[in-house]
């Protein structure tokens, strides 16, 4: 709490002149909460206001537009205080204790959830803020891929386990032009690197409801809905997050590290001040979400309709659910737009009106482009949609999202548990913001491909990509970009994505993850190459999360027997003998048989962890 000291500097007269600009301005900070409680002195030569606000630089901002500073006549001095006592009535006024956490979570979306079940798991102290009181219940992103689908399963939250929710797609996604005739055909047909389908659609509220049980069950983590974070105070030691309901109740969170995953409009990072690149991408797109009455046939389930007098974007919304998606034209405002006539009149060319399909959600979005400069200040860092935003005809708004939160996890709890120095967080950032701007680029330029209303632009695209599609260039189904400078060998494979395929344990056969578990891998194409490592070597890896697992012909304790030949041939085609596999799936490095004990040292070093290791390493052959 701030007692705010305002003294005169100027005669009376003076003063005088400004004193009804001043108590407009104090009445609005009254009623928005800034102040507490305000009065003038009774020697005529100022005032005292109260606030409750606990961050000092935000209060002095929002001090400094009082007309009496703007005008210069008058000084503000403030004061902070603590308030462990207080009558009663005065409450309010307490000054609230802190209550301790490793990590504060602001946002509760599928990032947030996903980080807080993510770092729960792993025992630590998690508070979760988030200002709405239930979740939204009404559809949003709808597609994923199979790297999502991996994450979700370390989560025991497959797309199997979660089947009245998501739904895999067997199909290409196919875009067309205006007469019907394929411009591009991505293949999203069949499994993905990682072990599960290319894509899925799913029903956004009902994966959330699924990850928020998994949450809710795990006593390390402290949900508070109803609650905004209204400011912060930051030390070399911790984070101090203030927090307040729409009762006007306060509380205080102290922790190590602030993530906010709170969206587009982010109060974490307007409190980091971080710059955006924004590639200027603007459209205002229709979004309608519809429960089927009866069977609409849409071959295939999605579909882009280029089609310049029109552009429509055709997707399954999840189980028993579809999503029909219209761009907005010059002159159509968003309100006319946004009719529930007008959405029966733009999906009645479809087959599809009021008795063959109830409406559950129609809004109008501007798609946009643009990622944060600085994902961490401090103990500040940011995930999801408050570092980056992009156009969604890609599908990889939320998985990028989701990504997010698996590369950060990680590095969090290592930093958290001391098995790293805090330098490792740097690295957070920029690895994630080259990557993204992978996807946003992609997503930008199929959007160029769709969103041409001009009758002659359109006619040369269909030419130029009719003939494509007739050589048989076509895009990847995905991108799959390298991450951004990091903890990662630059050479090589370091920085991209394993894979996950089926393999024999000694119990059973099934995904890598499953039978062996998910985290951090070493893995070595033969049992030969773990006698090129130090005795303590095993010990040293899994006690920073890492385990060493070989492929062999026979079961046997930490051998996979590589049932498809999948890791034979990645392995192969990476040229490497050795494989070291991070906890987010991404690859360090690989090494030839002679380095393989060098890789392990660097990755070690590369951690350069604050306490030493349970087990001592001394390893040589470090390529450093």
């Amino acid at each position: 709490m701030f007692v705010i000291n305002i003294s005169y500097t100027v005669p009376a007269d003076v003063v005088a002149v400004h004193r009804q600009a001043h108590i407009e301005w104090l009445q609005a900070a009254v009623d928005s909460g800034l102040i507490a409680a305000a009065g003038s002195k009774t020697t005529r030569d100022g005032g005292v206001l109260l606030s409750l606000v606990q961050d000092r630089e935000y209060l002095e901002a929002e001090l400094a537009k009082d007309p009496y500073a703007t005008a210069g006549v008058a000084a503000h001095q403030l004061t902070e205080v603590n308030v462990p006592m207080v009558a009663g009535g005065l409450e309010q006024l307490k000054t609230p204790a802190a209550e301790d956490f490793d990590v504060i979570i602001v946002g509760y979306g599928p990032v947030g959830r996903v980080l807080a079940l993510q770092l729960g798991r792993r025992g630590h102290r998690v508070a979760v803020v988030e200002r709405q009181l239930v979740s939204y219940p009404l559809p949003r992103a709808v597609h994923f891929d199979d790297e999502i689908a991996r994450l979700l399963q370390s989560l025991d939250a497959s797309p199997e386990q979660m089947s009245h929710a998501v739904e895999a797609y067997d199909d290409f996604y196919e875009w067309r032009n205006a007469a019907g005739e394929p411009l591009l055909q991505l293949e999203w047909r069949g499994g993905g690197r990682s072990g599960w389908n290319t894509s899925y659609f799913f029903h956004q509220p009902s994966v959330e409801a699924f990850l928020h049980e998994k949450v809710s069950a795990l006593g390390s983590v402290t949900l508070l809905r109803g609650w905004e974070a209204d400011s912060r105070q930051e030390t070399d030691e911790q984070i101090t997050l203030h927090v307040r309901n729409s009762e006007g109740e306060r509380r205080s969170l102290t922790g190590q590290y602030v993530v906010g995953a709170d969206g587009a409009n982010s109060k974490v990072r307007q409190w980091m001040g971080t710059t955006m690149t924004d590639l200027g991408y603007f459209h205002d797109w229709l979004v309608i979400d519809l429960l089927p009455k009866v069977p609409m046939h849409i071959d295939p389930p999605a579909l882009q309709v280029c089609d310049p007098r029109r552009p429509t974007t055709l997707v399954p919304g999840g189980p028993g659910r579809r999503r029909f998606e219209f761009l907005r034209l010059d002159g159509e405002t968003k309100e006319e737009f946004n009719s529930e006539a007008r959405v029966w009149e733009l999906l009645k060319p479809w087959g599809v009106t009021p008795d063959t399909a109830e409406l559950e959600r129609r809004t109008v979005y501007t798609f946009q482009a643009r990622w944060c400069d600085a994902w961490r200040k401090g103990r500040m860092l940011l995930a999801g949609d408050s570092a980056h935003l992009m156009p969604p005809f890609a599908g990889q708004g939320m998985s990028s999202g989701l990504r997010d939160a698996a590369n950060l996890e990680w590095k969090l709890d290592l930093v958290l548990t001391g098995r790293a120095d805090e330098s490792i967080l740097d690295s957070y950032g920029p690895e994630r913001s080259e990557h993204v701007r992978h996807f946003i680029e992609r997503s930008m330029q199929l959007g160029e491909i769709i969103c041409l209303t001009d009758p002659a632009d359109a006619a040369r695209r269909d030419e130029k990509m009719t003939a494509d599609i007739a050589a048989g260039i076509s895009m990847p189904a995905h991108p799959a970009p390298r991450l951004g400078d990091g903890l990662f060998r630059s050479e090589g494979p370091g920085g991209t994505l394993s894979i996950q395929a089926v393999v024999r344990g000694m119990e059973r056969e099934g995904l890598f993850d499953d039978v062996f578990g998910s985290g951090g891998t070493l893995l070595l194409k033969n049992a030969a190459l773990a006698s090129e490592l130090p005795a303590n070597a095993k010990a040293a890896l899994e006690s920073v999360g890492i385990q060493t697992i070989a492929l062999g012909q026979a079961p046997a304790e930490y051998m996979a027997i590589d049932s498809s030949g999948a890791y034979s041939q990645w392995l192969d085609e990476i040229a490497a003998d050795a494989v070291l596999i991070r906890p987010d799936f991404y690859v360090y490095g690989s090494a030839l048989a002679g380095d393989v004990a060098g890789l392990v040292g660097d990755f070690l070093t590369d951690l350069q962890p604050r306490k030493a290791a349970s087990v001592p390493l001394e390893l040589s052959g470090s390529s450093r």
